[in-house]
């Protein structure tokens, strides 16, 4: 994020709150959660194909390890790549992929796009178009690098708002890393930070074709909204594409939303006929779940037992799938369930604090400490970060000691020397049981701006498999292992001292982190 994020609300007005509740769950096991693909398409997939990742260095050895074998296609979606040593290697990875692809005997076949956000990604003179513009030189016909730009920062605001600050009107931040079928769902962006000491989380999805399809058509539809980066370093919209700070914003908008909606709902649809077409080809009383398995791949692959779904939130284009599954799950979680929830912004939405205080389940929340948030130690402005963070975090635990909340939610907050914190998420356990059928995993924070401001995407996975059920609570347990539990004396530490200024400025500018 930003490091010039508290002199923000100065710049432009919060957006209203909206919530928009759907249906209610189903009773029955881990399948209570098909009403989610009344919203998004659901792919069914074996839990081998699933693998969860649990450090930077890992995730890095994997991107290069995937570019490097690519053959079809490398589609990365990040807020920026970084300038540093780790992340031009990974620019000479795709380089030495595509030279091979171009000296092979058939055409070449390889296609590379990726999505970034244009103010992050245009910061500072080397930055990540500059990273990016030898690959656009070279190999002009394979490489597509897509820049978007905010609707919402344009006329005089974007004339007077200097570099970093207008990084809090509204970014892209998803984060999506697909090589041919193979798909990674992170928090983390391509920068050397996340491939050594900044813990985040990452799940490998392997060999799934249909859902690596849907990410490529949705950077696509993202990209084709997007300035797109020149071999001169100048950007340029599609041609007949509406700009989108120049153009009119609203037709803008609607452009956006009906190339994303495009995107969820033909997939949606090619999902649907999947299932009637099995579900009228089984016998009678044989459950439509294990016909996808045997039937609609033709008893060539295992029968699922693992469900994913794509929650996608633009709430500059009136897309809110993400927010309004988030809210139900909240909602609907039962008496006895426990919820793990985590984010390295601890900025959860009215709404969600809302749920979370009002609701039955157990949670168990896991936040940055000051000293593992990004901003600790920053000079200026961006230093009193941690302190507004601390500032709200007290504020909500007072709630709950109000509430008398204390047993039912819970605080933790990680801390490991040396490292910073960035995973974010959420691990479902139903009563009575001791492992997650359910996470979230993704780009969102919980917080205002991934729910108003930003351009976010994570996945909901359900699985029954016991074997990955149980590498999620490893996942869970890893992460919350290096947390110790808020009490009324953590925030008596010299350390949480907040000042008065922050105190006062911090409810102005919570809309913006």
């Amino acid at each position: 994020r930003s490091s010039w994020l508290l002199l923000a609300p100065l710049l432009t007005p919060p957006v209203p709150v909206i919530t928009a509740p759907p249906c209610s769950l189903c009773p029955e096991g881990a399948h209570r959660f098909q009403w989610i693909r009344n919203l998004v398409p659901e792919f069914g997939i074996s839990s081998s194909h699933v693998k969860v990742l649990s450090s930077p260095a890992e995730f890095y050895e994997l991107l290069k390890v995937q570019i490097k074998t690519a053959k079809q296609r490398v589609v990365m979606a990040s807020l920026y790549l970084g300038t540093g040593l780790l992340e031009q290697e990974l620019v000479d990875c795709l380089e030495e992929t595509l030279e091979k692809s171009l000296q092979a005997k058939e055409s070449p076949n390889l296609r590379v796009s990726i999505l970034l956000d244009y103010t992050r990604g245009s910061r500072g003179r080397k930055n990540s178009r500059t990273m990016l513009i030898p690959l656009l030189q070279r190999f002009p016909e394979q490489v597509r690098v897509s820049l978007f730009h905010t609707p919402n920062l344009r006329g005089l605001l974007r004339l007077l708002i200097p570099e970093r600050f207008n990084e809090t009107i509204g970014l892209q931040h998803i984060k999506v890393y697909l090589f041919d079928d193979n798909v990674i769902l992170s928090g983390a962006n391509l920068s050397d930070l996340y491939f050594t000491n900044r813990q985040d989380r990452y799940v490998l999805l392997q060999d799934s074709p249909e859902i690596a399809d849907f990410f490529t058509e949705l950077v696509d539809a993202i990209g084709d909204v997007s300035l797109q980066l020149q071999q001169d370093d100048t950007v340029q919209m599609m041609e007949g594409m509406e700009h989108p700070y120049q153009g009119d914003k609203v037709a803008y908008c609607e452009i956006a939303n009906r190339r994303v909606m495009e995107v969820i709902n033909s997939a949606r649809t090619r999902q649907e006929l999947l299932h009637a077409k099995t579900f009228h080809s089984s016998q009678q009383g044989s459950s439509l779940l294990s016909q996808q398995g045997s039937q609609a791949s033709g008893g060539l692959k295992p029968e699922p037992d693992t469900w994913i779904y794509p929650l996608i939130q633009m709430k500059p284009f009136g897309i809110q799938i993400d927010e309004m599954v988030t809210e139900t799950l909240l909602t609907e979680a039962e008496r006895d369930a426990r919820i793990y929830l985590t984010t390295g912004y601890f900025n959860l939405t009215q709404a969600y604090m809302d749920l979370i205080l009002g609701t039955r389940a157990e949670y168990r929340i896991l936040l940055a400490s000051p000293e593992v948030n990004g901003f600790f130690g920053a000079k200026g402005v961006a230093g009193a970060i941690p302190a507004a963070y601390v500032y709200i975090e007290h504020q909500f635990y007072s709630e709950v000691c109000y509430l008398h909340q204390q047993e039912r939610v819970q605080l933790q907050e990680y801390s490991r020397a040396g490292w910073t914190f960035h995973a974010k998420g959420l691990w479902l356990y139903l009563a009575g049981s001791n492992l997650p059928c359910l996470t979230l995993i993704g780009s969102p924070n919980f917080g205002y701006r991934s729910v108003h401001r930003d351009l976010e995407a994570q996945v909901a996975i359900v699985t029954e498999n016991k074997a990955l059920q149980q590498q999620l609570h490893q996942e869970q347990e890893q992460l919350y292992l290096c947390s110790g539990v808020v009490s009324s004396s953590t925030f008596e530490q010299p350390n949480r001292y907040v000042k008065l200024w922050v105190k006062l400025v911090t409810p102005l500018i919570k809309n913006f982190f």
